[in-house]
């Protein structure tokens, strides 16, 4: 197959990357970036391996320019954020063009928009479009799917994140991590999405090996997807925090400080450049926890999946498994159409083969009953 690969010079693309060349299926590699010197850089890095990878400068924000690069692919992957400026336009191009394709977008407004405007034209136009195949959304949603199945009905999903300040990504992930601390959110109650203000919800939530921390509700999509994919579920949320130091975030973002695009701009820049003057050997950990509410034989049942791991893996290697599963069709369903991850991906085949690439998540937090 031949895969194209956009921001596939970046933290999350580059994983992808690495993994997606190892597969005997990948005949082809075209990583696409607008740096298209570290885009070379690490084709050749790749190639060194054996693999077969070139790379080419693509402006996403030159709808005709993307087209045509998109053109003649079996399959267009995307790690190129910040996805509420880029994964429209890659979706609207990615059908213009003829080609499937999968991203880790994990924005709420991203995910609406899509939603709204390309369901039906991905339908008509014959392609799998499937959006948020990153961590969190991602393997949260897989996993959540993979615990409605062992229920008869589903009440409530909750997703918690854990990204310590440490963990990488660069300009790109703090332009994300401002955005959705920022105004209105989506939460999914009683049966209805109910946006309401970023940061006025906040618990204390136990993950694996780091214990309680401090999360705040934020604006991820799977509030938005889940209900669609997942049916009878009555309420869906999301949360999020950063451990130590997330009060230098969370408080500024309460007094509206990132609010417009040039503050969060200026504001991403400048936290960029700090992480760089103070970039620890080996980017921090983060944990996910996943909480589904039900009934099982007319009883109710509460059950979680959980795990921990470094960000650019856990995002680079879902999205790199999810592509090459859309490409083989290695899907619960084949019919064409825009869905997110616990919509169209089969869990179980999902987790074997992150297990395979010594990835794991397990049904309890103390990590003795793997998946």
């Amino acid at each position: 197959m031949r895969v194209i690969l956009m921001g596939g010079a970046g933290e999350m693309g580059s994983r992808a990357a690495e993994d997606l060349v190892n597969s005997p299926d990948v005949q082809q590699l075209t990583l696409a970036d607008r740096n298209i010197g570290a885009a070379r850089a690490w084709a050749e890095k790749l190639k060194a391996r054996g693999a077969n990878v070139d790379a080419i400068q693509v402006d996403a924000r030159n709808h005709a320019q993307l087209v045509q690069t998109l053109r003649g692919h079996d399959v267009a992957a995307s790690a190129l954020g910040p996805f509420y400026e880029f994964e429209a336009r890659l979706v609207r191009a990615a059908i213009e063009a003829g080609v499937d394709y999968a991203s880790i977008c994990d924005e709420f407004d991203a995910a609406q928009t899509v939603f709204s405007e390309f369901a039906q034209k991905a339908a008509d136009s014959g392609r799998i479009i499937l959006t948020g195949l990153g961590a969190s959304p991602g393997m949260t949603n897989v996993a959540a799917a993979l615990l409605a199945r062992q229920m008869d009905s589903v009440n409530r999903v909750d997703i918690y994140c854990y990204q310590p300040l440490d963990a990488g990504g660069g300009e790109a992930v703090l332009r994300h991590m401002l955005h959705i601390m920022t105004g209105k959110v989506p939460v999914f109650r009683n049966g209805q999405h109910v946006p309401i203000d970023a940061l006025v919800e906040s618990c204390e939530v136990e993950f694996p090996r780091y214990g309680k921390i401090r999360l705040w509700n934020m604006g991820h999509s799977e509030p938005i997807t889940i209900p669609r994919f997942i049916p009878g579920v009555k309420a869906v949320n999301f949360q999020m925090g950063y451990g130590k130091g997330a009060n230098w975030l969370v408080v500024p973002a309460k007094w509206g400080l990132f609010s417009g695009q040039n503050r969060l701009s200026i504001a991403a820049k400048f936290l960029n450049w700090l992480n760089a003057k103070t970039k620890p050997n080996q980017p921090g950990w983060g944990a996910l926890r996943i909480d589904v509410w039900g009934t099982k034989n007319g009883r109710a049942e509460h059950k979680l999946v959980c795990g921990i791991g470094e960000m650019r893996e856990a995002t680079g290697l879902s999205l790199s498994v999810g592509t090459l599963m859309l490409a083989r069709r290695q899907l619960t369903r084949t019919t064409p159409g825009l869905y997110a991850p616990e919509g169209i991906i089969d869990p179980v085949a999902f987790i074997a083969e992150l297990r395979a690439r010594k990835f794991e998540a397990f049904y309890d937090l103390a990590m003795k009953s793997p998946l």
